[in-house]
């Protein structure tokens, strides 16, 4: 095999070599079974954690890219990134992206995307997101950064207060 081989070779990340996490975000649902949600990962491990054992991840040099699976009805919640901006892209379904002030969290905006609509969220601006959909939503995430810190969630959040274990 040649070297450009083994390049190349290095570089895919084929879909059949992908599985669905539900257990890396599984901790948000303790705050209701509508925050089960999967994560695909293709490059880096997004902010979700540490994932560094798993071999299929492609490295990370400068962003990571995952798909998340979103099942009808199902809420991504309202969290912030505070070091990057995160993009989402949708290949399946039908999402509404919130974002919320910062001040405290009441007054937001929403917008509904569809197949093939992407939005950017900036650094440092809370966001969350809703299946509205009668079938699973499936969209890409896209952070800009090689290791995002871990994100946080404000008191409006769902999540505020939950732990990992």
């Amino acid at each position: 095999m040649s070297e450009l081989d083994q390049l190349i070779d290095s570089c895919i990340a084929s879909k059949e070599s992908r599985y669905e996490d539900w257990d890396t975000l599984g901790f948000q649902a303790k705050a209701g079974e509508e925050f089960r949600r999967a994560q695909i990962r293709y490059i880096g491990s997004g902010a979700t954690g540490d994932h560094s054992t798993d071999t299929r991840i492609l490295p990370s040099e400068h962003f990571t890219f995952s798909n998340m699976r979103l099942p009808a009805g199902a809420v991504g919640p309202e969290h912030t990134h505070h070091d990057v901006e995160e993009v989402f892209f949708v290949l399946e379904g039908e999402l509404e992206v919130t974002v919320h002030d910062v001040e405290d969290g009441t007054k937001t905006a929403s917008r509904n995307l569809g197949y093939r609509d992407l939005i950017r969220v900036p650094a440092g601006v809370p966001r969350s997101l809703r299946n509205i959909g009668d079938k699973d939503a499936l969209f890409c995430v896209i952070i800009g950064a090689r290791k995002p810190q871990l994100p946080t969630y404000p008191p409006t959040s769902a999540m505020h207060g939950i732990t990992r274990d």
